[in-house]
């Protein structure tokens, strides 16, 4: 049936309606008798109001509480905790059912004590916890302010060809506003090109470097519509995200040519946008520099994401002359942590971001490095490791969790999450109520992670609740 439209009513203009100022003066006379008649009622009111006077020897009121922000640093010379005191700590919370197949360990950095562990050689599934063997591994290996520069080149025919350089945090975004830390950008590339006056023609991509399969066999290619991973390659924006700000957005399947694509929009060139091998030799018309190694580290560590993790274990490859692959990468990462002295031999990585679930690394793995964070000659490299943590109810993965009403160590416990189906892990540091700082790494399998986290949490509680020196 086909719709009706109603018909159109044109109203007629009206002339503006003068209106008589007599009624306005009425009005006014009669609200000034009301008021002088009520003179006497309304200041009985006023006065009535006023609060009774100060008894006589009353205190001076206290002047305003300054805040003093100062940054103190832990004291080594805090109560130590004993094993039998984390044993009688954590007995209650550790023994819940939501938490299934329970393994862990808590350690004393300041002394390399381990205070607690239950089956902490046993390797399993850590999910995304297995960031936290890159990251270290990167930190101890490649120098902190290490930057990835991605350029573009000078075809034939005023072809531009931008060259991926294996930095997944080149954006597409023009504000001020990115999701990652200080990023290179697009528009800083179109607007190089354009100030050199080079005639572009049109705009093709090159991905030199990358080898291996883009995706992990034990990877879901669902996972890249569910916004977890996109198919690895040197050349990125916004590491596959479609929407550059949403963290949780669906990922392309093709991030380089999206790369090539958002190049040409900003140079606002139509046409075909190809992959082509850069010329050797080819003149450079434009480049961008990532954020300093650190900084992506960081980044990669509050929100969890998987293909900054995998691209920064690529990088560790590169460096130290393995292949330029994810197979490249676990290979790099292994070694790094083996030459600074950590036992990773019952260690099996399939991956470098714990995607997979056929990652399986040992609770005590997880402790030791986090406890050579704060206590000991790696520190040094590791330290910046800390800086990277969520914050319990504060930031990161950890903003929605450990809330106050229902348990201790906002604010004190900082660490590093892990979620997959059946799997929960977390492993970072806590301050306990004496003053001491603690390692732990809890991991999580065989049931739901809506009721393993707050079982888990519970447990890092307990120990910001522990003096622990019974």
């Amino acid at each position: 049936m086909a719709s009706r439209t109603p018909p159109t009513v044109i109203e007629p203009t009206a002339e503006p309606v003068r209106k008589s100022r007599k009624g306005l003066w009425i009005a006014l006379s009669l609200l000034l008798v009301v008021l002088l008649a009520g003179g006497g009622t309304a200041a009985w009111w006023f006065t009535s109001q006023r609060p009774d006077p100060v008894p006589a020897g009353t205190p001076a009121r206290p002047g305003p509480v300054t805040v003093d922000q100062v940054i103190r640093a832990v004291s080594d010379s805090a109560p130590i905790p004993t094993a039998a005191g984390v044993r009688g700590a954590l007995a209650k919370p550790s023994r819940a059912a939501e938490l299934g197949d329970f393994t862990g360990q808590v350690t004393d950095p300041v002394t390399g004590t381990v205070l607690w562990s239950r089956h902490a050689d046993q390797a399993r599934t850590p999910a995304s916890n297995a960031k936290i063997l890159t990251a270290a591994a990167a930190l101890m290996a490649l120098p902190h302010d290490k930057r990835i520069t991605t350029t573009v080149v000078l075809g034939d025919d005023g072809q531009a060809i931008l060259v991926g350089a294996g930095d997944p945090t080149l954006t597409s975004g023009d504000d001020e506003q990115t999701f990652y830390s200080d990023p290179g950008r697009i528009s800083d590339l179109a607007a190089q090109i354009k100030r050199s006056g080079v005639p572009v023609t049109s705009v093709a991509f090159a991905t030199p470097g990358f080898t291996g399969p883009s995706m992990v066999r034990t990877w879901d290619r669902r996972d890249i519509e569910g916004g977890d991973i996109a198919p690895l390659s040197s050349l990125m924006i916004d590491a596959g995200r479609r929407d550059p700000m949403n963290e949780y957005s669906p990922r392309t399947d093709q991030p380089a040519e999206e790369a090539g694509r958002a190049l040409a929009d900003a140079l606002g060139v139509h046409g075909e946008v190809k992959q082509v091998d850069a010329p050797t030799g080819a003149r450079t018309i434009a480049s961008v520099q990532s954020a300093p190694l650190s900084v992506r580290v960081g980044d990669m560590m509050r929100f969890s994401d998987n293909v900054l993790a995998e691209m920064l274990g690529v990088e560790l490859a590169e460096a130290t002359g393995k292949e330029a692959s994810t197979a490249g990468g676990v290979a790099a990462v292994l070694e790094a942590l083996r030459h600074a002295g950590f036992d990773v031999d019952d260690v099996k990585l399939n991956d470098l971001s714990g995607l997979s679930y056929a990652d399986k690394v040992p609770a005590g793995v997880l402790d030791s490095v986090m406890a050579a964070t704060v206590g000991g000659d790696r520190s040094t490299k590791l330290r910046s490791l800390l800086d990277t943590l969520p914050v319990a109810h504060g930031t990161g993965t950890l903003s929605d969790r450990f809330d106050p009403s229902q348990m201790p160590g906002a604010g004190w416990v900082r660490a590093k999450t892990g979620t997959l189906t059946g799997v929960t892990s977390l492993t970072g540091i806590v301050q306990t109520v004496d003053g001491r700082v603690l390692s732990f790494a809890l991991m999580s399998g065989g049931t739901s992670p809506a009721d393993a986290r707050p079982a888990i949490d519970s447990v890092a509680g307990a120990l910001r609740e522990c003096g622990c020196r019974n």
